[in-house]
């Protein structure tokens, strides 16, 4: 079941709830039909007529909760609710009357096995039929009746439903799921009455269902929250609801007697309720409970580590956002221009469209893979107008061209080429950087391959090496859970990543 925010039952929710109430209200009815005996057994005795128990009872019934079952589908589900928006009234209205018809001669017909003992009671065995058919006409008038209360019922109950909030905050009792269980009940409980399983079995059921909802109201918002401050809450609790219906158990027997009209049923039921509640009821609601109260602490949770989730990336993010370096840039790259420093101009130019992508690409969720892979090579290229001049340093790259619209997370794959020139080049000893890169259908493959030089007492950064990598490979974490592959091999002269990431 699904509730909009004010708690406004969907339509297609409260189809399946009508659907559940009136298969629930089958079912139950078919067991006490499996179970209880003819009522009217003694009738077919009294007045000679040859009583089979299937022919005569199981059978008939069996087909007359069927047929009542599928009828409220049809009519509630789909013909009263046209009538109502005013959709094709006279067809719906064509169709109702149809459908009225065909339950009356069903039962007319069910009538003629199960009301067998009346034909001695005529003169004609015609007068006997004109008489179960106008019965059976009468009982599907009232049933139509019914139906009508019913949507008034159910209308009620989408108020109800529709208006929790403001109910709730003027009773805290009554909650949201009360409210709905409330709604099920009186389904279930208008369903019996018109199926018309025994006298008592709808009692039975509307008492002790109610007195359920009841108990799991108190228990949720008062009982069950005061108990768990005690040692031993759930002890606590179920002798508080043994106390509570230990009070209770005479006058809701008072109650009963009205609609039973038999006090010493009404205290029976009265004593069986109580009891039903204190051992069964009682215990599932707690559990329910302990089950609700689990599953807000692990949503809690799961916000709190989301939360931080976000944080990181945004700190991460925010790592690489300098934006007075950018504005300096253009200073510098215009005054470059006018010193005719090209060799300047050209890496300050490189510089600026890294900070313009970082700027800008970089606060975006995904970006084409083509535009991550300029601003590798505009990094390479720049790193390589710093090295040029040294005849011991080699960096190769095969970076290959990306045509298709691939997508990846911005400044993925730059730290680990970062940390490849960071530690990887040595002005004055042997250095060598090699750098590849393509893609596999949708398989990226990127490999950083580089010499490593030991670090200089005099370096800032000795002891704060390593952050970039460990961010990547959080990230790498978070956005491509089981989607990537990450090998690092490291010895006293070599360092080597491999990386996979499925786009």
């Amino acid at each position: 079941m699904y509730l909009t925010s004010n708690f406004e039952l969907k339509p297609a929710s409260l189809k399946k709830v009508e659907f559940w109430g009136a298969t629930t209200a089958l079912v139950f009815a078919l067991f006490a039909l499996s179970v209880g005996a003819s009522p009217n057994q003694y009738l077919f005795r009294h007045n000679g007529v040859v009583y089979n128990y299937y022919e005569n009872y199981f059978w008939p019934q069996l087909i007359r909760f069927v047929v009542y079952y599928l009828a409220f589908l049809i009519t509630n589900s789909t013909i009263i609710p046209d009538l109502m928006q005013r959709h094709k009234v006279w067809l719906n209205a064509f169709l109702l009357l149809i459908t009225f018809v065909a339950v009356g001669l069903i039962t007319g017909i069910l009538d003629t096995y199960t009301k067998a003992y009346v034909f001695p009671d005529y003169y004609t065995e015609k007068h006997a039929y004109n008489v179960i058919f106008q019965q059976a006409f009468h009982h599907t008038f009232w049933l139509l009746l019914m139906l009508v209360f019913y949507t008034v019922i159910k209308h009620l109950g989408l108020y109800l439903l529709a208006n929790s909030n403001s109910i709730q905050a003027r009773y805290r009792l009554v909650t949201p799921e009360t409210l709905m269980a409330f709604v099920i009940w009186m389904v279930s409980v208008f369903l019996l009455l018109v199926i018309n399983v025994s006298d008592e079995f709808p009692i039975v059921w509307g008492a002790i269902s109610l007195c359920a909802i009841a108990v799991y109201s108190l228990s949720f918002s008062v009982l069950i929250p005061r108990m768990l401050t005690k040692k031993k809450p759930f002890l606590y609790y179920l002798l508080s609801m043994a106390g509570v219906f230990a009070l209770a158990f005479v006058p809701v027997g008072l109650i009963l007697m009205p609609v039973t009209q038999h006090a010493e049923f009404a205290l029976s039921l009265s004593a069986f309720n109580s009891f039903f509640q204190v051992l069964i009821v009682t215990p599932a609601v707690w559990l329910l409970f302990k089950r609700q109260q689990k599953g807000n602490e692990e949503v809690f949770v799961l916000k709190k580590e989301l939360g931080t989730t976000n944080a990181n990336l945004d700190f991460l993010r925010s790592q690489i956002n300098p934006h007075f370096l950018f504005n300096a840039l253009n200073t510098l790259y215009g005054t470059a221009l006018q010193e005719n420093s090209e060799r300047t101009a050209q890496g300050i130019q490189m510089l600026g469209d890294m900070m313009r992508f970082m700027l800008h690409e970089n606060l975006q969720q995904k970006i084409l893979l083509s535009r991550e892979i300029e601003y590798l090579r505009n990094y390479i290229d720049l790193q390589k107008l710093r090295t040029s001049d040294s005849p011991v340093i080699s960096i190769e790259t095969k970076i290959e061209e990306v045509l298709d619209n691939k997508m990846i997370a911005p400044m993925l794959l730059i730290p680990f080429v970062e940390n490849a020139f960071k530690h990887g080049i040595s002005l004055k000893n042997r250095s060598w950087i090699r750098i590849t890169l393509h893609c596999v259908e949708n398989e990226l493959l990127f490999d950083v391959y580089n010499s490593k030089h030991p670090k200089q007492e005099q370096d800032t950064e000795k002891d704060h090496s390593g952050v970039g990598l460990q961010n990547v490979k959080q990230r790498l974490g978070l956005l491509y859970p089981n989607k990537h592959e990450l090998i690092i091999r490291e010895t006293a002269e070599e360092y080597f990543v491999h990386l996979t990431v499925q786009l």
